[in-house]
């Protein structure tokens, strides 16, 4: 079954969508921090915390991860600080 979309591998991180972690206090200055990137073909990279196994029991039934996905979180804070940088269409 072909998909609607697959992510392309070959894309490049473009320009950070919002301040990063430790702009927001979001990052203990360890070895990982949330993040939200444009690629260079237009769609979007976001580095979070993987919760895919806490979530997947209490998804909606209208939600589906596929074997090759993850449901990952990120501080609410950096969504909204990127939401002047996401185009409205």
């Amino acid at each position: 079954m072909t998909r609607a979309w697959e992510a392309d591998p070959s894309a490049e991180l473009v320009r950070r969508l919002g301040k990063s972690a430790a702009e927001l206090g979001s990052t203990g200055g360890d070895s990982g921090c949330p993040d939200i990137w444009e690629l260079d073909n237009g769609d979007i990279a976001v580095i979070g915390r993987d919760l895919t196994s806490a979530y997947e029991s209490r998804l909606p039934a209208s939600v589906a991860i596929a074997a090759d996905e993850r449901l990952v979180i990120i501080p609410r804070i950096m969504i909204v600080t990127a939401k002047a940088d996401i185009p409205d269409a």
